[in-house]
């Protein structure tokens, strides 16, 4: 048995948290990536298998967004891709969302974008 590496681990909590949570039209999956430096968010519809709505620190809302505060942090991106994302999900009829939080930790950026679009008004 050999040592797995962190990315291994994620990648099997992540299966972990699909096998319970699956995204249908009435309630589709909010799904949640974070890499070193970006975050991205998804809302799919699993019985499709279309990615219904998306945001992520690389939409230029959110990087205009940043440019005229200067200096955001990780955290304040992922609130702001957090409402951005809710925003637009409500805009195509999406009120209720399943969270998937993709083998991360509900802990810091994840979080952050979670209670971002629980405040912009999605319900999970």
């Amino acid at each position: 048995m050999g040592k797995e590496n962190s990315r291994e681990a994620r990648q099997r909590r992540h299966l972990r948290v699909r096998a319970k949570v699956k995204g249908t039209a009435s309630s589709p999956r909010l799904s949640v990536f974070r890499s070193l430096n970006h975050i991205y968010a998804q809302v799919i519809d699993d019985v499709q298998g279309q990615t219904l709505v998306s945001a992520s620190t690389l939409d230029a809302e959110v990087k205009e967004a940043g440019a005229k505060k200067k200096k955001t942090n990780k955290m304040g991106t992922a609130q702001q891709v957090g409402s951005l994302v809710a925003k637009r999900a409500l805009s195509q009829g999406i009120k209720q969302v399943a969270f998937d939080r993709g083998g991360f930790q509900y802990h810091g950026r994840v979080k952050a974008l979670a209670d971002a679009a629980r405040e912009s008004g999605l319900k999970f």
